[in-house]
């Protein structure tokens, strides 16, 4: 497989990264992925090395992931390379962070367990700000920049007005706001429709999406007549069950048409699709090396004008 070299500057002036990140919920989580029932350390090692083989160098964690174990592994997997690595992980407003120097204090635990004196982006997980103000959040980071320990802000799951008003905070401070990591794939287009994609645009922040795959719906494994069914936290998405799949045969059915004419597989074509829409990063989950190349699959050629439109056109229901 040939190495991607192509690259996607985070926001207005942040890193250059590659146009696929590889997502580390499951890296450590027993809680929804039975992390260490049917896959361990060695695999994310695995998975690890095969992300840098095929020149994606990308990664996506966050401190509660695995409680704080994600961090850790990717820690553990860079001190045994040389290659240039960048590391998004994020921070979690719970209620009883209400001072500024809590946003310090949760950057350096993480840097602690990433083995790193910086990352390329620190990203708020979610908008709650309980006891915390936007503005105390939002002037934390903007102190984390100017200290050299973040390249990049970002935040998670915010609506254009959330994105808006942190933008707002940060300018004052001669910082830009990066990157919105929300949940987009053909099945989960809200995005387009709640002025996100439209915000972003003009703010010039860069979208990182997450579930871009929606956890797995798009890669064709699940359809109505298999008896494959996830044994983790995802049985009990509705989305899972019979009717649930049956529903969405033709956006599989295109996505393997279309997938067939690039020799390509249905999961490599949904995440390209996010790609071509430009501005946009998915966030590919992986926990073994073969996901890893799967996903990559996604880089290295585009979709035409007019699949893109039939795409468009199957998967409007999700909007």
């Amino acid at each position: 497989m040939e190495t991607i070299t192509e690259t996607i500057t985070l926001g207005q002036n942040g890193p250059a990264v590659t146009p696929l990140c590889i997502g580390t919920w499951a890296w450590g989580d027993k809680l929804f992925w039975n992390y260490g029932n049917n896959y361990g350390a060695d695999q994310l090692q695995a998975a690890f090395t095969a992300a840098l083989e095929v020149g994606v160098t990308f990664f996506d964690t966050a401190e509660v992931y695995g409680f704080g174990l994600s961090e850790e592994f990717l820690g553990q997997f860079l001190q045994k390379t040389d290659k240039q690595v960048q590391i998004a992980t994020k921070y979690g407003p719970v209620p009883w962070r209400f001072l500024g120097q809590s946003v310090a204090d949760a950057l350096t635990d993480s840097l602690k367990r990433l083995q790193l004196e910086r990352v390329a982006l620190y990203q708020v997980h979610w908008p709650f700000t309980f006891f915390m103000s936007q503005e105390t959040l939002m002037n934390a980071l903007a102190d984390e920049v100017k200290r050299g320990r973040i390249e990049a802000v970002g935040v998670s799951n915010y609506s254009a007005q959330q994105m808006r008003e942190a933008h707002q905070i940060l300018a004052a401070r001669g910082v830009p706001l990066a990157v919105n990591q929300v949940r987009y794939s053909l099945l989960t287009r809200q995005v387009e429709t709640n002025g996100i994609i439209k915000t972003a645009r003009e703010l010039a922040v860069t979208i990182l999406a997450y579930s871009p795959l929606a956890q797995g719906l798009l890669t064709g494994k699940y359809t109505a007549d298999s008896a494959n069914t996830p044994k983790d936290g995802r049985r009990i998405d509705s989305r899972f069950s019979k009717e649930g799949l049956q529903k969405l045969e033709p956006v599989i059915s295109l996505l393997r048409q279309i997938g067939e004419k690039h020799d390509r597989t249905p999961a490599q074509v949904a995440l390209r699709w996010l790609i071509d829409q430009g501005n946009v990063i998915p966030i590919a989950g992986a926990k073994t090396a073969e996901q890893v190349q799967q996903n990559a699959g996604a880089l290295g050629w585009k979709l035409g004008d007019d699949e893109i439109k039939q795409l468009e056109e199957v998967s409007r229901p999700y909007k």
